[in-house]
């Protein structure tokens, strides 16, 4: 079995080093100069994608795409969401809002979240501990009513926390292949 999963959220959410770190293969990159270093403080930017690749088991092989965090860069998100099976969403909590971003990152992965095929990991709690995890799952709940997604604080350079998170998302979309599968034989 195969899953393409994206990683998707700001620029400076971590999304390029938790592919680094989950990845059994060298990672490839699109890195260029940030221009935009006003903000956020980093040397370099993805504007393309990340990807890397991690074997779960003997045979389950999870493709890991990461997307540019500027939407001047969106046409991408566009690209990589036609194959998507699931959407690991970072969203650094020191940003200076970060609830609003990650509504405005999850807007254009809405036939993923309908799917239930997102996890929410919230980097940088360290630096800021609000809001908490309890803000964003109600932030999710009033702009989707209904939708309950997994949403865990994450360091995106641990192995540990990263393979939680993303085996949570693969445990989401495996469940939701059986039920389309159970309802379709049905």
């Amino acid at each position: 079995m195969e899953h393409v999963i994206l990683f998707a959220g700001p620029m400076g959410a971590g999304k390029s080093t938790a592919i680094a770190t989950l990845s059994d293969i060298e990672v490839v990159t699109t890195e260029a100069a940030n221009t935009e270093r006003h903000v956020v403080d980093k040397a370099t930017t993805t504007v393309a994608l990340d990807y890397g690749e991690i074997t779960i088991g003997d045979e389950e092989k999870v493709r890991l795409y990461g997307v540019p965090g500027q939407s001047r860069f969106d046409f991408m998100w566009t690209i990589l969401r036609e194959r998507a099976r699931g959407l690991v969403l970072l969203v650094n909590n020191d940003d200076v809002d970060p609830i609003a971003s990650m509504l405005e990152r999850l807007a254009p992965f809405e036939d993923l979240l309908r799917r239930r095929a997102v996890v929410i990991g919230v980097t940088r709690s360290d630096v800021a501990p609000r809001p908490s995890t309890a803000d964003y799952a109600a932030a999710v709940s009033a702009a989707h009513p209904g939708v309950v997604l997994p949403i865990l604080t994450v360091d995106a350079r641990d192995l540990t926390r990263m393979r939680t998170l993303l085996l949570t998302l693969v445990s989401l979309v495996e469940a939701a292949t059986e039920l389309e599968t159970d309802e379709v034989t049905a």
